[in-house]
């Protein structure tokens, strides 16, 4: 069959469910992934026509983009800040917004390297003052709660070689696919399988961080009316979803967790319900945090928010 016959194929099957865009993104994507080819080679080689083995693969895809079922669960791999990222059904797909959240993250600390780099200039210009080696901190040490994928704690560990990143998650599904995804992208993350609620959790050799970052689960019950039917019907309810009596349930756990294992003057930063933002931000008002910041993503939403242990 010709190439452009099977995209006419997936328009006709799809038109109903999807925008057109979506789409051409769809089949490009499809035969980017499963036959190594270029989004142009239609326009290149209209008449290119492929084999009954060549195209199973493109109508297996098809056949589930109607069911909705996620193109990245379909091709079990997604992109997030460079990264390729392997992902199935059980960890969250990774978001744009989470890459927000992972790019404030390495701003702040550009910003810390920065300010030690103008201190030690001044110390140079003035003789009397202790040596300027006493101003290198020793290297970050990070973790990542609920890690899913691991794309935060891979996408930090690989813009901060320097730092020891530390990921947890109670699921010991989510964490064979974020060691598979560290390996891939060849950093070293300690990973840990432990549940935020235990609580007697305790983590070995008795680890302290200077930086904490979750996005745990904080869509309430009542909200899923407003998720997407491919969301819902495949991501993991146990990533996604809160109760309406509790919705912060994982932001006070984390809290309590930072409280006794965040160094001094230490940062947090979370993901966020957009509807709760001001409510997330009272709860850290009421603890040892101080500098309590939220901050909007790209959509004009309340999704990030930081806070610093005093």
């Amino acid at each position: 069959m010709l190439l452009k016959e099977i995209k006419d194929i997936f328009h006709k099957e799809l038109d109903e469910l999807y925008p057109k865009e979506e789409i051409d993104s769809f089949f490009y994507s499809c035969i980017e992934h499963y036959l190594k080819l270029e989004r142009f080679i239609l326009a290149i080689q209209p008449g290119l026509t492929l084999t009954k083995e060549e195209e199973q693969p493109l109508f297996e895809a098809l056949a589930h983009l109607k069911l909705e079922k996620p193109l990245q669960y379909i091709l079990g791999t997604t992109h997030f800040m460079d990264l390729e990222l392997q992902v199935n059904e059980n960890v969250l797909i990774p978001r744009p917004e989470t890459e927000e959240l992972v790019q404030w993250i390495l701003d702040d600390i550009s910003s810390e390297k920065s300010d030690i780099r103008h201190q030690k200039t001044e110390v140079r210009n003035q003789p009397n003052e202790k040596d300027t080696e006493n101003l290198i901190p020793p290297p970050l040490t990070i973790l990542d709660i609920g890690t899913g994928s691991g794309c935060i704690a891979i996408a930090l560990a690989k813009n901060l070689p320097d730092a020891k990143v530390y990921a947890l998650d109670v699921s010991e599904e989510a964490l064979e696919v974020a060691q598979k995804n560290a390996e891939s992208n060849g950093v070293d993350i300690g990973f840990m399988h432990q549940d935020i609620f235990n609580p007697e959790l305790e983590l070995e050799s008795e680890l302290h961080f200077d930086i904490i970052v979750s996005n745990p689960p904080y869509v309430r019950e009542l909200e899923k009316k407003e998720i997407n039917k491919n969301v819902k019907d495949f991501e993991p309810d146990t990533a996604l979803f809160v109760s309406d009596e509790d919705p912060l349930v994982f932001y006070k756990a984390i809290m309590g967790f930072s409280e006794n294992n965040l160094n001094e003057n230490g940062s947090l930063y979370f993901e966020i319900n957009q509807y709760l933002g001001e409510e997330t931000k009272a709860l850290f008002n009421t603890r040892n945090f101080s500098e309590i910041e939220l901050r909007k993503d790209i959509f004009g939403n309340d999704r990030m928010l930081k806070a610093k242990r005093t």
